[in-house]
C-alpha cells in the first residue's frame, strides 16, 4: 500500500551544544516521508520556492518518494525555521519563522492520489488539514497539530478532530488540548473530540497508546549519542504509518504497537545527526536490528515469580 503526506519541506538553521548548520533540509514531510520510505511508497503535496534545487530533490529521488506534487513557486522562498537546543533537548528555544511560499500554500489532492489508502496530515493550520481531508478517500486519516494551533485556532482545531483516525502529538500539547495536567485524563477528552486512537510522544522517554478500552506504554530507546532531535517526531510518524501501510494495518492493538516500536526505532536513528542525514543512509538490516533490541529491552516474562 502507499501514503500520502501533506506538509511543510523546510530549510532549518540549527543550533546544539554540540554544533550549528545552516540550510538543512528539513520540515515535516521530508522527516516523514524518508522514514516511511523504509516501509512502503509515499507521495508528498506541499510547497516550495526557487531555493529548492536538483540537490534536495535527489534526497527524496534516492528513497523513492514522490514529489510529483510538490509546487514549485516561481521567484519564493521556501519555509524556513531557526531553533537552538541547551543540554536538555525535550525543550527548544525558536529563534526565526518564515512561513514564506507555506503562508499561502493550498493544497490540491490530484485525482490520482485521491484514493491512497494512508494520509498524514503535517502540523499546519487545521482549516488546511481538514480540506485536504474533504480531498481524499484514505482509509486511514492520522495527523499532527502543535501548541500554536491549540491555543490560536481551538474551535478549527476541534472541527478537524471530529473525523481523524489517529493523532500523534507530544504530552505537554495533549495536555494544553485537553486543559487537563494529567495525561490519562487528557486522552480521554481528546478521543472524546473524534480520534478514535491517540498516541502521545514524551520525547527521550517513550511513547504511549491510548484507545477506547486499552493502553499501552513504551520506553524510549537508550541514546547516548544525541545531536539533533529536530524532526524526531515526524520521523517518528513516518516509521508508525510506514509500518502501517507495509502490513495493510489498521487499528487493531498488535499492528499499532508493532508500529510504534518501528517509528521509535526511526526516530533513534534521526538523532544522531543533524537534519536527515543519518536517517537518509539507513540500511534495512540496521532497523530491523535496532527492532530486535527494543525487543530484548522491554521483554519480560509475566507468568514467571507471581506473588
Amino acid at each position: 500500500m502507499s501514503i500520502l503526506v501533506v506538509g511543510t519541506v523546510a530549510f532549518d538553521h540549527i543550533k546544539t551544544p554540540f554544533g550549528e548548520r545552516e540550510n538543512i533540509l528539513a520540515g515535516a514531510a521530508t522527516y516523514f516521508s524518508i522514514s516511511a520510505s523504509y516501509f512502503t511508497d509515499v507521495s508528498i503535496v506541499g510547497v516550495v520556492g526557487e531555493d529548492f534545487t536538483a540537490e534536495h530533490e535527489e534526497v527524496f529521488n534516492k528513497h523513492g518518494v514522490d514529489i510529483t506534487n510538490l509546487e514549485r513557486k516561481a521567484g519564493g522562498r521556501t519555509f524556513r525555521w531557526a531553533g537552538e537546543y541547551g543540554y536538555d533537548f525535550n525543550t527548544r528555544t525558536t529563534l526565526d519563522t518564515q512561513l514564506n511560499v507555506f503562508a499561502d500554500f493550498k493544497p490540491v489532492v490530484p485525482e490520482s492520489k485521491k484514493n491512497t489508502p494512508y494520509l498524514f496530515l503535517g502540523n499546519a493550520h487545521p482549516s488546511l488539514q481538514r480540506d485536504v481531508q474533504a480531498q481524499s478517500n484514505a482509509k486511514l486519516v492520522a495527523m499532527d497539530t502543535m501548541d500554536f494551533w491549540i491555543h490560536g485556532t481551538p474551535s478549527e482545531l476541534r472541527e478537524t478532530l471530529k473525523n481523524i483516525d489517529l493523532l500523534i502529538i507530544n504530552d505537554e500539547e495533549a495536555r494544553q488540548l485537553a486543559e487537563d495536567s494529567n495525561v490519562i485524563r487528557s486522552a480521554k477528552k481528546i478521543m472524546a473530540m473524534g480520534p478514535k486512537r491517540l498516541i502521545v510522544k514524551r520525547g527521550e522517554y517513550g511513547a504511549t497508546l491510548f484507545g477506547e478500552d486499552s493502553f499501552f506504554a513504551m520506553p524510549g530507546y537508550p541514546q547516548e549519542n544525541v545531536v539533533d532531535p529536530t524532526g524526531a517526531g515526524d520521523t517518528f510518524a513516518g516509521g508508525v504509518m510506514g509500518y502501517l501501510s507495509a502490513t495493510g494495518g489498521g487499528f487493531d492493538e498488535d499492528s499499532l504497537r508493532k508500529a510504534m516500536i518501528y517509528g521509535s526505532v526511526m526516530a533513534s536513528f534521526n538523532i544522531e545527526s543533524f537534519g536527515s542525514d543519518r536517517l537518509s543512509q539507513l540500511t534495512k538490516e540496521e532497523i530491523n536490528d535496532r527492532y530486535r533490541q527494543f525487543k530484548k529491552i522491554t521483554y519480560f516474562d509475566a507468568t514467571e515469580h507471581e506473588f
